[in-house]
């Protein structure tokens, strides 16, 4: 038996390219695997909040007493985080067995190492005896090798531009692969508030049970408190939920959707959703982490997530200095990443990452040289996460902030050796 680290290498070199969309590949092992769930399947697709949606759907529904299983992608440290069954990570040895069991009936049939292991765990998580099963849909829907599964509810949460060389260079493009992981007759979630038309026109075509933000569900909310209701049901005076940043009441609302969706099946009560919501946990989403100077942590990633970002930044209230570290994929849109965060930002440290697809530091920096108006402003170029940290850390006042975020390997590289707590130098003992 090897190791889960072996088989992941050995996956790793296994397929001439590391993205091979079709679901051709992936269907005819999963056929010889006979792989099946015996209980509710919910997918999860869109651009941005999904590992939110995903977490907040667990939360829940383990609050209400269900065993569940997830499987969300990427990782930010350790590759057993991919998959939790009942609330905890997989073991390494669970994985390898997975591994195995792909292995064994996959023949001649070349996999790629998202394929490969998307396989070994829905195999794991179909013979874990759940009573839910969520699937965060990895890259896109139609082709992604999650959409093997027929899932009995789709959510779709937000859509924006990214991965524009293989899902297309518009929001209507990419909403029409997102519209692919729907099923006819079966509800789907379209928690975006303004989706694409093409998102619609699927469900339509198809026959899928569509359910609209602003339609068919909807939130509002004061300073204190918010409120939801769907078609089915309402919830009134909730605490907001512990995932920080605007953008998750549009994500918890497309969550009680699905459940409302669901609940003939998997029933939930009022108390399993406000106990859930207010214990949700999920590293690397506008983390706030407290210390001297304080830390937050994002994986934001695209143009959309750091718009986002950047207001939650602004909400924050005032800090003398907020320094970031910044690693991206050299496929991102930089641009206007940049331009809307720019402002916020009083020194930069751009890091390479150890991954072949993303961007050198020092082209990070060039890129926002190149945009960059302010005279008041510092960077520099690191060559790891680590190390562009604590440079941060040791120019950094106690007041100040250290924002990291870029992609989930910028997040992963300061998580290597768990939370860092700060403490600015001139104030340790």
């Amino acid at each position: 038996m090897k190791t889960l680290q072996e088989w992941l290498d050995w996956c790793e070199q296994l397929h001439p390219v590391a993205i091979d969309m079709g679901l051709d590949r992936v269907k005819a092992v999963a056929e010889r695997m006979a792989l099946r769930f015996d209980c509710p399947v919910i997918t999860v697709a869109g651009t941005n909040g999904k590992g939110s949606t995903c977490a907040m759907l667990e939360a829940i529904l383990l609050e209400a007493g269900y065993r569940t299983g997830v499987y969300t992608s990427p990782h930010l440290v350790h590759f057993e985080e991919r998959c939790r069954v009942h609330g905890e990570s997989a073991s390494a040895e669970q994985f390898a067995q997975a591994f195995a069991a792909v292995e064994a009936v996959r023949g001649d049939v070349s996999l790629t190492y998202f394929e490969f292991s998307t396989l070994a765990i829905l195999h794991l998580m179909a013979h874990s005896n759940l009573d839910v099963a969520i699937l965060e849909v990895g890259l896109g829907g139609r082709l992604d090798a999650v959409n093997i599964i027929d899932a009995d509810c789709a959510v779709i949460t937000s859509i924006d531009i990214d991965h524009t060389a293989i899902l297309g260079k518009d929001r209507e493009s990419i909403g029409f692969e997102k519209a692919g992981i729907m099923r006819a007759g079966r509800p789907v979630i379209v928690s975006d508030p303004v989706p694409p038309q093409s998102v619609i026109d699927h469900a339509a075509a198809i026959g899928a049970d569509l359910w609209r933000f602003g339609q068919d569900f909807n939130f509002s909310g004061d300073k204190q408190q918010w409120a939801w209701a769907g078609r089915g049901r309402r919830y009134a005076g909730m605490a907001y939920p512990a995932l920080r940043g605007a953008n998750q009441l549009v994500n918890a609302s497309g969550v009680l959707a699905a459940l409302d969706a669901l609940r003939p099946r998997i029933p939930v009560t009022a108390q399993a959703v406000r106990n859930g919501l207010a214990m949700v946990e999920l590293p690397g989403r506008f983390q706030i982490i407290p210390g001297e100077p304080v830390l937050v942590l994002d994986v934001a990633h695209n143009p959309h997530s750091v718009a986002a970002l950047a207001a939650n930044l602004d909400a924050m209230g005032f800090y003398p200095t907020t320094h970031a570290v910044l690693g991206a994929m050299a496929d991102k849109d930089l641009l206007p990443m940049l331009q809307r965060v720019n402002p916020l930002i009083d020194r930069w440290y751009f890091t390479d990452l150890p991954v072949p697809r993303a961007a050198k530091a020092v082209d990070l920096q060039k890129a926002w040289t190149a945009q960059n108006t302010r005279k008041d402003v510092a960077s520099s170029v690191h060559p790891d996460p680590m190390s562009a940290l604590q440079a941060a850390i040791e120019a950094a006042s106690p007041t100040d902030r250290i924002v990291v975020f870029g992609s989930f390997y910028t997040v992963g590289g300061v998580l290597q050796n768990g939370i860092p707590r700060l403490q600015a130098k001139h104030l340790s003992p």
